[in-house]
């Protein structure tokens, strides 16, 4: 049986903890920071835990080997 491709955008935004959940970064974090507060700022830093189920789904199907 094939090895299934695997999407790299996808891979490299994603990652795995040792308890399986999915982890993301916010979005909008790259420029025009200046004028955020340093409250909003450091919250950027922070990853947020993939919740939906459909989500989920759908990167495993796009990143099936994603550790």
């Amino acid at each position: 049986m094939p090895k299934i491709k695997t999407h790299k955008s996808t891979a490299k935004r994603l990652r795995v903890t040792g308890n399986g959940k999915i982890m993301r970064l916010k979005s909008r974090r790259s420029h025009l920071r200046r004028k955020r507060s340093k409250r909003v700022k450091r919250q950027y830093d922070r990853k947020l835990e993939i919740q939906t189920r459909g989500d989920k789904t759908n990167i495993k199907q796009l990143a099936p080997y994603l550790k």
